[in-house]
C-alpha cells in the first residue's frame, strides 16, 4: 500500500509540472486587473500538435486500487480541473521500459498537473463529481499510448493531512 502525498512542485518535478497560481505573478496585465503566471509547463507534441479536450471522469474513492499505468511517449499531457475539487495523481519513474514504484499525490483545490512526455501515470482519477477537466495533449495519427498492467494491484490510501 502507498499513501497519498501533498502535491508540491519539488515533489512532483521528476514527473511533470504543478499548475497553479502560487507565488508572485510574473506580470500584471489587462490594465492591472489580471495576474499572469507565465509559461508554467513544458508542453510537448512530437509528430502532432497540441489540442485541448474536455474529459469527464467517473469519480473514484480512497482507498483506490491501482491496476494499470500508462504513458505517452510523443507528448506531454496536462490536466486542469474545471471544478474546485482535489483529484488523485498517480505517477511512477521509468524502470527500464516499465513503471517503477508508484507515488500518489492529492491535489489541492485549483491545482492541475502537466505530465512530462514519457511519464508513467495512472488514469484520470477524480474524487468528486462531476469530474470535469480540460486536457491539453498531443493530437496526431501515430500511436502515443503504452499501457502496463501490474502483476499485483497497489492500494492507495490517503496519507496524513498537512
Amino acid at each position: 500500500m502507498i499513501r497519498t502525498e501533498r502535491l508540491t512542485p519539488a515533489a512532483f518535478a521528476p514527473f511533470g509540472d504543478v499548475l497553479d497560481a502560487a507565488g508572485d505573478p510574473d506580470k500584471i496585465i489587462n490594465a492591472g486587473l489580471c495576474a499572469r503566471f507565465h509559461d508554467r509547463a513544458r508542453m510537448e507534441a512530437e509528430g502532432g500538435r497540441l489540442g485541448l479536450s474536455i474529459f469527464r471522469g467517473e469519480p473514484r474513492s480512497l482507498p483506490y486500487r491501482l491496476e494499470m499505468l500508462e504513458r505517452h511517449t510523443h507528448g506531454s499531457q496536462a490536466f486542469l480541473p474545471m471544478t474546485e475539487h482535489p483529484f488523485l495523481v498517480i505517477v511512477a519513474p521509468d524502470a527500464g521500459g516499465v513503471p517503477g514504484a508508484p507515488r500518489a499525490f492529492l491535489t489541492a483545490p485549483h491545482q492541475g498537473v502537466n505530465l512530462h512526455r514519457g511519464t508513467w501515470h495512472g488514469v484520470l482519477t477524480p474524487l468528486h463529481a462531476p469530474g470535469l477537466f480540460a486536457v491539453v495533449d498531443r493530437i496526431g495519427d501515430s500511436p502515443n499510448l503504452q499501457e502496463h498492467w501490474l502483476d499485483r494491484p497497489v492500494i492507495i490510501d490517503q496519507g496524513p493531512s498537512e
